[in-house]
C-alpha cells in the first residue's frame, strides 16, 4: 500500500513542467512529496535532491505559480461556500421586509390621503377674495428705493453716455 501512495506523489508531481518520473521520485525521496512542499522548499533544497540548478529553478517557480493558484482557487470556493450559506438567510430577510412593507401599505396611503385632505381645506379656509389680496398698500414695490439719486439709477447712467 506505501507503494500505491509513493506512485500517487510522483503521479501529482508530474503535472509539474520540467517534472518526470525520475526527478518525481527524487523529490519524494526527499520528502518533497507534494506541489506546496516543493515551492516551499525553494531551488537549493531542489539542487539537494539530487536535481539539477537550471531544472531546480524552473520547478520551484512552476511549483510556487501552481501553489498560488491552488491557494487563490480554494479562497474563491471558501467564499463561496460562505455565500451560499448566506444565500437563504437573506432571501428570507428580504421576504420578511417585502411583507412587513405590505402589510404597512394601506395605513401609509390612508395617512397620505388623510393629509391631503387636510391640506386642501386649509388652503380654502386661507383663500381670500382677489380683490382683497391685490391692495395697492400690500403690492411690493420693484426697483430702486425712493431714497435712491437719480445719478445712481441704471437708466440714467446710460442716458449721460
Amino acid at each position: 500500500m506505501a507503494s500505491q501512495t509513493k506512485a500517487s506523489k510522483i503521479e501529482k508531481l508530474t503535472a509539474l513542467p520540467g517534472v518526470g518520473a525520475a526527478t518525481a521520485k527524487k523529490l519524494v525521496d526527499a520528502k518533497l512529496d507534494t506541489v506546496s512542499k516543493v515551492a516551499s522548499a525553494g531551488a537549493t533544497k531542489l539542487i539537494k535532491a539530487g536535481i539539477k540548478a537550471a531544472v531546480a529553478k524552473k520547478i520551484a517557480t512552476a511549483a510556487k505559480n501552481a501553489d498560488k493558484a491552488k491557494s487563490a482557487a480554494k479562497a474563491t470556493a471558501t467564499k463561496a461556500k460562505a455565500a451560499a450559506k448566506k444565500a437563504p438567510a437573506k432571501a428570507k430577510a428580504t421576504a420578511t421586509k417585502a411583507k412587513a412593507a405590505a402589510k404597512k401599505a394601506p395605513a401609509k396611503a390612508k395617512a397620505t390621503a388623510t393629509k391631503a385632505k387636510e391640506t386642501v381645506k386649509n388652503l380654502a379656509k386661507s383663500s381670500k377674495p382677489k380683490s382683497a389680496q391685490s391692495k395697492p398698500s400690500e403690492r411690493k414695490k420693484i426697483g430702486p428705493s425712493s431714497k435712491t439719486p437719480l445719478s445712481k439709477m441704471s437708466w440714467f447712467k446710460n442716458l449721460k453716455k
